[in-house]
């Protein structure tokens, strides 16, 4: 099969490129990635002479260059990472995300209707279900959850899943969608927490909180959601959502403690700012429907996961220190400067 990943240079997907190349060495996968600052091709460099892959430097909106790698490769089956994701910026700037977000999955998906695709696969997340409270532990999301977004960013994507949905309705195309838990683990971009941290405590910079820390997700090792992807794909039923979650839900500030006692950082480098606007409470998901389902269960234990990612940061410090200097830099101090 011809698999079309796109935003296969980001976190996520670079990391399903992977798994996929492993597990399914006969796959030929296309990557198609704008490289925005959070896609980085040196993350791709391990599989860029792997004869069953190719990546292709396209903007998702692009509709004559995305149409002309569908005509190339003629794809089975297309896995879409590609959105903008760090709510912050989505609170700066709404409009790329609306653009990136629900065009651009308009752009790919008449172009699975244009050329014909087997499945067309739309990776969502959590946070279209908004937030549960503090204080009610026994709440969890289902698929049946009622959409309720918080920022510009979940908003964007739940009106992507609203449209995969209806053009599964409306032409018959073939789609499923995912909804998932946090993601950590290698090649994470580090304005997110965990990288974020990590790298700040080898750095023994202020590791900036919000709040007062106390929000909770639901965190998911990386790995385990390309499995879970990939089990969508082989037998999950068109048309349906599945909710992928870890079973690890954690507060902020305890992640933020845990990064300091595995790197041997005294808890002083811990700074609080002010709060993010709109900020989601509790992420928890049930994910007992890809279960039932697929037989998939997340198989990663969070302080196994942990240790891997904090383990793969030292290893990787070229990675991760190239990224953070120029323009990641100014974006840094806009953000945790004076707050």
């Amino acid at each position: 099969m011809t698999v079309i990943v796109t935003g296969g240079a980001g976190f996520i997907g670079s990391n399903f490129i992977f798994y996929m190349l492993s597990n399914h060495p006969c796959h030929r996968i296309i990557c198609l990635d704008k490289l925005t600052y959070a896609g980085n091709l040196s993350t791709l460099e391990p599989v860029m002479n792997n004869d069953n892959f190719r990546f292709v430097k396209a903007d998702i909106c692009d509709r004559a260059a995305v149409e002309a790698v569908f005509n190339d490769e003629r794809p089975d089956i297309l896995v879409n990472f590609a959105a903008e994701s760090h709510v912050d910026r989505s609170i700066d700037d709404p409009s790329v995300f609306l653009s990136t977000n629900i065009l651009g999955t308009q752009t790919l998906m008449d172009a699975c209707r244009k050329f014909g695709i087997r499945r067309y696969h739309q990776v969502s997340t959590d946070e279209v279900y908004g937030d549960l409270p503090l204080d009610r532990p026994d709440l969890f999301f289902t698929e049946q959850t009622p959409l309720h977004t918080s920022s510009p960013y979940s908003a964007s994507k739940a009106g992507a899943d609203l449209l995969v949905l209806a053009y599964h309705r409306t032409y018959g195309l073939d789609v499923t969608i995912s909804r998932c838990s946090n993601n950590y683990g290698p090649y994470h971009f580090p304005e997110k927490l965990i990288p974020l941290m990590i790298v700040n405590c080898l750095k023994g910079k202020p590791l900036p909180v919000y709040g007062e820390g106390k929000n909770v997700r639901d965190w998911l090792y990386v790995e385990d959601h390309c499995k879970a992807i990939d089990l969508i794909l082989q037998k999950g039923r068109a048309g349906e959502v599945y909710n992928i979650g870890g079973h690890n839900e954690m507060r902020n500030i305890d992640i933020v403690r845990l990064i300091c006692k595995y790197l041997g950082k005294g808890e002083e480098l811990i700074t609080y700012v002010a709060d993010r606007k709109g900020h989601d409470l509790r992420y928890a998901i049930d994910p007992s429907k890809i279960h039932k389902e697929l037989g998939w269960l997340p198989e990663t234990k969070f302080s196994d996961g942990l240790r891997k990612t904090i383990d793969w940061y030292l290893s990787n410090q070229a990675w991760w220190e190239d990224i953070i200097s120029g323009d990641y830099q100014l974006y840094y101090e806009k953000h945790y400067s004076n707050r």
